[in-house]
């Protein structure tokens, strides 16, 4: 079991990341706000909402030496005390609704090395950029909701 420990949002391509203490969540739109979580026209939803687990980060900006805020990563979710299951299928439920189930791995930019030489390369193994997921049951989070795996 782990804490949601972030929300954060971006309303355009390459816009601001917004940070929220809570947000309503769709299976059409994925987080309210969010450019990315509306599902295109023949598209499958496959990076509706973003996770990235805190100690993933944390290491990552260990190895290169820097110190950023988690939503630099331009993920959507912050996560803290739990390991995101690694393999497309798994499903995690936050606070008492919401589903997501990852889709697959996210994959670190370019844009990460211009906020950090290397960190791209820190964040590319064993999933350390987090996780893309689709939205399966719609609701609303929390900043210190539970997150929890319901299947692997």
């Amino acid at each position: 079991m782990g804490t949601l420990a972030g929300i954060a949002r971006h309303g355009r391509p390459k816009g601001p990341m917004e940070t929220v203490d809570h947000v309503e969540v769709t299976l059409e739109g994925g987080l309210h706000g969010d450019f990315r979580g509306a599902i295109k026209p023949g598209g499958r939803g496959r990076r509706q909402v973003t996770l990235l687990e805190r100690g993933d980060w944390e290491a990552a900006l260990a190895e290169v030496g820097h110190s950023l805020p988690w939503q630099e990563r331009r993920a959507n979710l912050l996560v803290d005390g739990l390991d995101l299951p690694q393999v497309a299928g798994a499903r995690v439920r936050i606070g008492d609704t919401v589903e997501l189930m990852i889709t697959r791995e996210t994959d670190p930019c370019e844009r990460m090395d211009a906020l950090a030489p290397g960190l791209r390369a820190a964040l590319t193994p064993d999933w350390r950029g987090g996780a893309c997921s689709r939205v399966v049951v719609g609701g609303t989070i929390r900043v210190g909701d539970t997150i929890i795996v319901l299947e692997e």
